[in-house]
């Protein structure tokens, strides 16, 4: 099929506002917990461990059920199907079996009139743990040989024989800390039965048909019996992708014993103590490069924190490995990665899906590398970039056949001014006895699709009423990012009517069956496409039905604002749509995509994982106080690529909020397990997000002008996760100033920073 637009666009390329944008400002778009609950709504609330790794004794439930308003209480006994949740691994309970695995994990459910009173009764249950020896580190666990999914190791060439031939080799070890989601909606559930042991489950997750494949299957039911809406979540970035699941499937089991509609809302002390993270790493590496500072050889061990079960574990730590080259030719390379177990939350998706930890690694090696040859970082990065006719094939074997890297870079170079900048901050530096500035640039080369080839389809509804309006479901789910929005700009241009005319419905497993994640960055491009698909199907059917009646060829029949004209008449939209009816042609159709030209072979973790790749650059400058370790980022420039922007708006919107959250990641936000293996940072209270005052007065986002060399639609790119890696440059930018402090001071340049680079390991890797 051509996918080609047939007729100007009227509404995709432009800046228009977020379809619920006015309905959010103004509190009239409802959220799950806004829903009006029917009569005889249960509240639950968790029942949670408070021992790390133990076996459970006995769980005394008396005092939790004399309290006034406490109904009942669930446990694993009440589990009508599988007491283990349909996960891929298949290796987490329901509720706790034997053994709990982590401080917050989830032993079974207090139901109550009202939310205060279950949780108030949760509290008071008794539970008797004997406590067993636990792994909080994955450093811990690798010596352990602790793992939930074997070692997995990819190599090209003999990077042992790479190492022993390079003029120059170092060797380190970093660690990455973790990143707690902190959507604004946390995570909710609302189970109703329905008649003839069926159910709808409204959850607020970005995966419908993975929630119903887990409630079904905990329930002993068929998937038919099932259903799961979301309308919208209050953010979402990975947080709702399994873990959503968890609360359908708790709640579920619930309503299931009680017979009665059950809510299941956690507070947030309860989300951070329950829900996974985004997976810490540690990183063991020995590299070999030349004087230019151009990589030889490259030996990565990277230890994952997967936490008590498998979850997305797996997939998570093989984007990592594909995205430690980020952008950079990696000729002889040996990555082991290894996915520890360990006692504490069972880490999961989160934006960008293991790539920051891949390409994290990669940057602070070259960082590190230009630091010992006394070279500038920008220099050693472009050496190493990606050819384009040569040097062109990753270590996974994927030739790099869109890469723009190199003329971007260099844009961003000129417009930043970043040779100046460089010289003026060293000239600055040299006169401050206690500020010191860094500046860093750093690419970002990110693939888009999800790696397991499967889950690369989805499907739309389109149904245009006798009215002229128009409404589109598809499998996609909407946390915010503008996805509902990009889809009906997409139909409206397809069908050639105003923006306004069409309206996208809630997410639905009832209408779009085994819908994929809304993941991966890959939402409008598959979803929007299979809309795309759906309203060309029935624009074909009216443009056969104008052809008949005058007597021209299908192909001259144009749509355009809001208008069907054929060579001999110009008709208004609507009233084609009432003559057709009249004359009983569809006008609802569906579409299917699948994305092509993708394999993989998970054994070898070879192929074509990606579809294309997206593009981007930063130039962060920033400042740390040498005596408190206090830092802030003074300037961003970035040059990002989406392709031809459906929505520029949104698209800069979430490239400032990906470079944002990245910034979190690596400064602020920091996750820590005390030696219990208690959460100890599980509350904005002692969990630090980033706040207005954080950003930078210069923040500056310039879109790259190309289209995308795919065919995807309209020429757009992917632009949920590529831009939260920019904020690299951020803790690269921390490393240059205390690079250019320590030699100021009398000290190697070569420094050790951990992340998040909070004032605490900026003062350690200062004074190391």
């Amino acid at each position: 099929m051509n996918t080609a637009p047939i007729q100007p666009l009227q509404a995709a390329g432009r800046a228009l506002a977020h379809e619920s944008a006015a309905a959010q400002v103004a509190g009239a778009a409802t959220y799950i917990d806004d829903m009006p609950e029917l009569r005889g709504t249960l509240h639950a609330a968790p029942i949670l461990s408070r021992v790390a790794h133990g076996r459970l004794r006995s769980v005394d439930t008396r005092e939790a059920l004399a309290l006034p308003g406490v109904v009942d209480v669930v446990l694993a006994a009440d589990v009508p199907g599988d007491p283990l949740l349909a996960a891929f691994a298949h290796d987490e309970p329901v509720f706790v079996l034997d053994t709990v695995q982590h401080v917050g994990q989830v032993i079974g459910l207090v139901l109550a009139e009202d939310v205060i009173s279950a949780r108030r009764a949760a509290r008071r249950v008794q539970v008797e743990i004997d406590a067993l020896p636990a792994l909080l580190t994955p450093r811990e666990a690798h010596a352990a040989r602790h793992y939930v999914l074997p070692p997995v190791k990819v190599q090209r060439g003999d990077a042992a024989a790479a190492l022993q031939r390079a003029p120059h080799v170092i060797e380190g070890r970093l660690e990455v800390g973790g990143q707690e989601h902190f959507y604004l909606e946390g995570q909710i559930a609302y189970a109703l039965p329905l008649e003839q042991g069926q159910w709808w489950i409204y959850s607020s997750t970005q995966h419908p048909g993975e929630v119903q494949h887990w409630v079904a299957h905990a329930l002993g039911l068929a998937s038919h019996d099932v259903r799961v809406e979301c309308r919208r979540m209050g953010g979402g970035f990975g947080g709702k992708e399994t873990q959503a699941g968890h609360l359908a499937v708790w709640a579920a089991v619930a309503a299931h014993k009680l017979q009665r509609p059950v809510k299941l809302r956690l507070d947030r002390d309860d989300d951070f103590m329950v829900t996974g993270k985004r997976h810490p790493f540690a990183y063991d590496y020995r590299v070999g490069f030349d004087d230019s500072g151009r990589l030889c050889g490259l030996q990565l061990d990277m230890l994952v924190n997967c936490g008590f079960s498998a979850d997305l574990s797996g997939p998570v730590a093989d984007r990592a490995i594909f995205h430690a080259d980020n952008a950079y030719f990696l000729e002889d390379v040996a990555i082991a990665s290894y996915r520890c177990k360990t006692h504490t939350q069972s880490h999961t998706a989160f934006r960008g899906f293991g790539g920051p930890q891949g390409v994290i690694v990669i940057e602070s090696i070259l960082g590190d590398i230009a630091r010992h040859l006394g070279l500038d970082p920008l220099d050693v990065r472009r050496r190493n970039l990606y050819g384009v006719d040569e040097r062109n094939t990753t270590h996974y074997q994927m030739k790099v056949e869109d890469n723009i890297l190199h003329p971007l870079l260099e844009t961003l170079e000129k417009s930043a001014r970043y040779r100046e900048r460089q010289q003026a901050i060293r000239d600055w530096n040299a006169g401050q006895p206690v500020l010191r500035r860094g500046l860093a640039l750093t690419p970002v080369k990110f693939g888009i699709s999800f790696t397991a080839t499967l889950f690369n389809q989805a499907g739309a509804l389109v149904h245009v009423y006798t009215d002229g309006s128009v409404l589109v479901n598809h499998g996609g789910t909407e946390m915010g990012q503008g996805l509902h929005t990009k889809v009906a700009q997409i139909v409206a241009d397809e069908l050639g009517v105003d923006f306004a005319s069409v309206r996208v419905s809630a997410s639905d497993t009832a209408r779009i069956p085994n819908a994929s994640a809304t993941a991966a960055s890959s939402g409008t491009d598959l979803n929007g496409r299979a809309a795309q698909y759906a309203a060309r199907h029935v624009r074909d059917n009216l443009a056969s039905f104008v052809c008949g009646l005058d007597n021209c060829g299908a192909g001259a029949i144009r749509f355009e604002a809001g208008r069907v004209i054929s060579p001999s008449c110009s008709r208004p939209f609507k009233e084609v749509v009432q003559m057709a009816y009249a004359n009983r042609i569809q006008l609802w159709s569906d579409g299917f995509y699948r994305t092509p030209k993708i394999h993989y072979d998970k054994t070898t973790l070879s192929g074509r994982p990606f579809y294309y790749f997206s593009y981007g650059a930063a130039c962060t400058e920033v400042a740390i106080d040498t005596l408190t370790g206090e830092s802030r980022v003074l300037k961003v420039d970035i040059l990002h690529d989406v392709g031809h922007s459906i929505n520029p708006a949104i698209d800069i919107g979430q490239i400032e909020g990906g470079f944002v959250q990245g910034m979190g990641w690596l400064t602020t936000e920091e996750l820590v397990w005390n030696a219990q293996g208690v959460l100890s940072t599980h509350a904005p209270s002692t969990y630090k997000i980033p706040a207005t005052g954080d950003i930078p007065a210069h923040f500056r986002v310039d879109l790259w002008p190309e289209a995308n060399r795919e065919d995807n639609v309209f020429g757009s790119k992917a632009v949920g996760e590529p831009p939260f890696m920019l904020a690299i440059s951020v803790y690269e930018a921390l490393k240059d100033a205390v690079a250019q402090a320590r030699v100021l001071a009398g000290r190697p340049a070569a420094t050790r920073l951990e992340a998040p680079a909070t004032a605490e390991h900026l003062l350690q890797a200062l004074q190391d």
